[in-house]
């Protein structure tokens, strides 16, 4: 396998990668996502505040929101990385590289349902937001014993 530099595993899909260089992608989107996630936990108090109180709050909110907002873009992109990513290892697997396209619009949608369920006042039921997290939670298994490398040791 030729090797890829860090922007080529992220920036195409074109090519195949096998399961070692598959892992060291995952982890580090893994760890962006875990830092950002972190960040965001820590601000996501100060976000949700009134813009009409005095300028000191009104600097910690507005610095929330946009981190808020740039949370959200760079999420995007690494979900589109993760694409990228895994197309190169369905297309080694001999699979279809679409299925890398599985988990990211699953997920996509499982943070629409955490954003919009709080938000509807109880016209979205819970139970429909924990169905959508098993079915991530599943689909996430399937990609990792997959593309991971581990299905391999099936009996």
């Amino acid at each position: 396998m030729p090797q890829h530099s860090f922007f080529t595993l992220f920036r195409s899909d074109e090519g195949e990668i096998d399961a070692p260089i598959w892992w060291r992608g995952i982890l580090i989107l893994g760890g962006v996502f875990a830092v950002l996630t972190l960040g965001w936990l820590l601000i996501e108090p100060f976000a949700d505040r009134s813009l009409a109180t005095t300028i000191t709050s009104t600097i910690v909110v507005l610095t929330a929101n946009l981190y808020r907002l740039a949370y959200g873009v760079i999420c995007l992109l690494l979900l589109i990385c993760f694409y990228n990513l895994s197309a190169k290892r369905w297309r080694d697997l001999g699979r279809p590289p679409a299925f890398a396209g599985i988990l990211p619009v699953v997920g996509a949608v499982v943070a629409a349902l955490h954003w919009l369920e709080p938000r509807t006042g109880g016209d979205t039921p819970h139970v429909l937001v924990i169905a959508a997290d098993l079915l991530l939670f599943a689909v996430l298994i399937w990609n990792i014993t997959e593309l991971g490398g581990i299905a391999r040791f099936r009996v």
